[in-house]
């Protein structure tokens, strides 16, 4: 019985460089999942930053609304004109009231802002996050050009948008 040879493409040739810009293609592609994740992830903590914002926001409306009527209240007690025990312990408890309202409101306003500013610097850190995402893309792709022209500009090139992927990316860190 005659022997039946298969013959490998590998088996005639080895690219080392085509070896090396797999490596590579595979780095850029761990390290853009990372990005991704990041910049998902900090989207998420932007969106949940900004509800507590907007929640806290309603809160102090809504304690506003509060304050309001007490003041109202007031002007009612003194366009009536009516002064007795009844209107006189009416008075002091808005007066108390009010107190109590103004400092929850300053309180509300403070956790408001700060939940804002967080969202913001979210928003902030996720752009960056975006922008290496997108070189970190540009990079894989262009390595990966490198099989089918066989042309080692683009692995450089590749490199270069993916050192800027990452460099963008670590900035988000710092903001």
């Amino acid at each position: 019985m005659a022997e039946l040879e298969i013959h490998h493409e590998s088996e005639h040739a080895i690219d080392p460089t085509g070896q090396s810009v797999g490596v590579l293609a595979a780095l850029l592609a761990v390290l853009l999942a990372i990005v991704s994740i990041s910049s998902h992830r900090t989207h998420t903590a932007a969106i949940i930053h900004k509800a507590n914002a907007n929640d806290s926001w309603q809160h102090y409306q809504s304690s506003r609304i509060k304050y309001h009527n007490l003041e109202l209240g007031e002007n009612l007690l003194a366009v009536i004109g009516v002064k007795n025990e009844a209107s006189d312990k009416m008075l002091a408890d808005y007066s108390a009231q009010m107190k109590k309202y103004q400092k929850q409101q300053d309180d509300i306003s403070a956790e408001a802002q700060k939940a804002q500013d967080e969202a913001e610097g979210d928003e902030r850190r996720a752009l960056r996050y975006d922008l290496g995402e997108g070189m970190l893309e540009i990079g894989l792709v262009l390595s990966s050009l490198y099989f089918i022209s066989r042309k080692k500009m683009f692995p450089v090139l590749g490199v270069i948008a993916g050192l800027a992927g990452v460099i963008l990316a670590a900035t988000g860190l710092l903001v």
